[in-house]
Parts: C-alpha cells; structure tokens; sequence
C-alpha cells in the first residue's frame, strides 16, 4: 500500500489528512456478468434485472438510482440461478468495457437497491468494494478525469475501443481515508446533479408547453377557430400571405466585399459563419438557410451584422409574431430537391396562412411566447452553468 502526502485542489472544511492511493486489485473484487443482448431482455416481470452495457454509456449517470430508474429484465429464471454468487449491492460499481469511442470505462454505482435481484449484463465488469465506502463516491470518482484519464492509454481496438479487466488491475485508486469526506463529496456532487436534472426538467416541460399552445393558438385549417385565445379578442381570423405581414423577405445578395473583418457576425445557411461577400443590415429580421440541411430552420437576430447570398431574410416591424407563425408552420416542409435541400424566398413570400386580423391580438401571441422563450433561455443557461460547475468540480475534488 502506498499512502502518498496528495490532497486534491478543493476540498471542503475540517479535512486534512493525505488521500490514500492503493492498486485496483487491493480496493474492488470483479464479479460474474451476463451476456445476454438487448433481444434477449424484457421489459418488466423477469426474474432478475439487468444492468446493460449500452444504458450505462448514454443513460444512466454516475449513481444508479433503483427507486428512480427502470431496468430491463432477465426472463429466465435458469439463466438468472447461474449468476446467484454475482447479485449487484448497493454501493457495486458497473463498468462498461466497450464503446464506439473514449467513452469505455464510463461506469454506475448501485444504489437504493432493495431485495431485487440485480446482475450485471453484456460488456461490463461488475466491480465489489473490499471495504465500505460512501454511497456516490466511486461512481463520481472513477467516472471523472483523475481516474479515467489513466483508462486511455489502456484501451484497445479502432472501430470498438475497449478495456480489458487486466487493464484495470493495473490502475491505481484515489480515495479520502474520512468515512465522512466521502460522503460529502458523494453528497455535493448528488445534489448538483438533482440541480442538472431540475434544469433539464424544467425545460423539457416549457418546450412541451410552447409545441402545445403553438397548436392551440396557431390552428392549421383556415376554417378552425383556435382553440385557446386570449380574452377580449373575438374577431375573425383570415388567411393571409406571409409578404403582407413583413417589410420584405428576399435572397441574400453580396453587395460588397467585407472590409472590417470581425466587426459584425456572419450569417449565412448554417448559422455564424465565415463568407467573404456579404451586405449590412441592422435591425430585427428572421433568417433561414435557402441551402443545405438546414434550409428552413429559422432564426431570429437583432443588430448589425453580414447576411450571405445562401440565405432567405425577412424583415419587418411584425417579426416576432411572423417567426412564432412560421414555427407552427414549419418551413422545412416547403424544401424540395433530392440532393441539398432548397428554399426560395418567392415561395415564402406566396404563402398563405391562417391569422388573426386584429394586430393587438398578434403582438399579444408574440409577447407570450417571447416570455416561454425567456423562460426555456433562463433555464437553459441554469443548467449549462451547473454542468461546468460540476464539469469543473470533478476536476478539482479529485486526485
């Protein structure tokens, strides 16, 4: 056993003594696992639940919560007898030794596991503890750079890369000797993650909300009434073409070549990009590929800024109601052509809708999905910024 003098470059209060380092063989005992494949799994009522390879690598997350998530089964209870001795525990970890890239080594720990049998599927390698640890913190430790940055000269392969269990054997393991810095670092990193996925939640819920009201608002037929509008308005609606609710809509054309470069964005068919021939244009416009993959995405921007000749813009005091429109609408239906997707600005500009008459009531849908936009933004950035915390935090709260 080696106990060098090393403390990681964060930890929290009280805690002072040298973090331990001892080699994988001396801290997790392997267990047996399945080899079962997806087909081979059922949804509910097996006669054991299975931990498989591919969940590890894109669902699940650090902890594997079995109050929360759902596992595929084992149907057969004679195959499940054969793996008794290998019954996952709380606190087990699941490695996953194969992936299409880096990602091989990607693990979960077990936990809240009652008195359901749980093993361990195809291309893992289920891992015991020889001695207790706190819930979290090897699921968090193993999975972040300090130790799985030492997996990558280890794995094998070109198309599939993996990782051998000799492999591990050979890497070393970093832990607090403190019972109870394990568990608060188990427990900071727990919390942010409830944090991530209050977020994601979150805005999973408004984008839900606004598909749904951008149907309720915005009927298709012109003969429907919509189905939810806001009090006070009772006039008709009517089905109008696009060009009589904007200034104007046309194909970027170059004008000039660009002379101060870096002084505006330029966008062209796939967002910001970099096009030499370009015109100004300042003010609130929609934009949209006229070319390519994205053609009929839309856009919105504000300002000065370079628009290129790969594009379809509109522009108008009515834009957002315009943009909110065409979103229900869907402008990539309109493309055509088997090779790059095409847009004509004509074609926009010929399109007929269905809308209210009253101008009050078209600024009023504008201003409620400008509010659900803010909202999803406001939410959106919350959780970017608790992902680089935690991003950041695994880098810092380990050795």
């Amino acid at each position: 056993m080696i106990n060098e003098q090393k403390v990681p470059q964060i930890r929290f209060a009280r805690y002072t003594d040298a973090w331990e380092q001892r080699k994988f063989n001396s801290v997790f005992t392997m267990l047996q696992n399945n080899t079962l494949s997806r087909a081979e799994l059922v949804a509910d009522n097996g006669a054991a639940m299975n931990v498989h390879y591919g969940d590890i690598l894109v669902k699940y997350g650090e902890v594997l919560d079995l109050e929360i998530e759902a596992l595929p089964y084992i149907e057969s209870e004679q195959v499940v007898s054969k793996f008794k001795s290998s019954y996952l525990q709380n606190g087990d970890v699941i490695v996953a030794d194969t992936a299409e890239d880096e990602a091989v080594g990607k693990c979960t720990e077990i936990a809240n596991l009652s008195d359901v049998a749980v093993i361990s599927g195809l291309h893992t390698i289920p891992l015991r503890p020889q001695q207790k640890f706190a819930s979290g913190y090897l699921g968090y430790y193993l999975n972040s750079n300090s130790y799985h940055d030492t997996l990558i000269p280890l794995m094998q392969g070109t198309k599939v890369t993996s990782i051998s269990k000799s492999a591990l054997q050979g890497t070393n393991i970093c832990y607090p000797t403190s019972y109870e810095e394990q568990q608060q670092i188990g427990s900071y990193f727990c919390n942010l993650d409830h944090l991530i996925t209050l977020h994601q939640r979150k805005c999973d819920t408004l984008r839900k909300l606004k598909q749904s009201m951008l149907q309720k608002m915005f009927p298709k037929e012109r003969e429907k009434a919509p189905e939810i509008r806001f009090a006070g308005f009772t006039d008709d609606w009517e089905q109008r073409k696009v060009s009589d609710e904007v200034d104007s809509i046309d194909t970027g054309k170059s004008k000039y070549d660009v002379k101060e470069s870096g002084k505006y964005e330029i966008l062209g068919s796939t967002g910001v990009i970099g096009y030499e021939d370009t015109f100004d244009y300042s003010g609130d416009f929609l934009l949209t590929a006229r070319v390519g993959a994205n053609a009929g995405t839309l856009y919105r921007h504000s300002g000065n800024v370079k628009i290129t000749d790969n594009t379809v813009f509109l522009q108008g005091h009515n834009i957002d109601f315009v943009f909110y429109l065409l979103d229900r609408f869907d402008l990539k239906k309109m493309s055509f052509g088997s090779g790059q997707p095409l847009i004509k600005a004509s074609e926009v500009k010929s399109l007929e809708l269905f809308m209210p008459i009253n101008n009050d009531e078209k600024e009023k849908i504008a201003e409620y999905f400008r509010n659900l936009d803010h909202l999803i933004t406001l939410h959106q950035r919350k959780l970017e910024t608790a992902k680089k915390l935690k991003k950041a935090m695994l880098q810092k709260m380990f050795l």
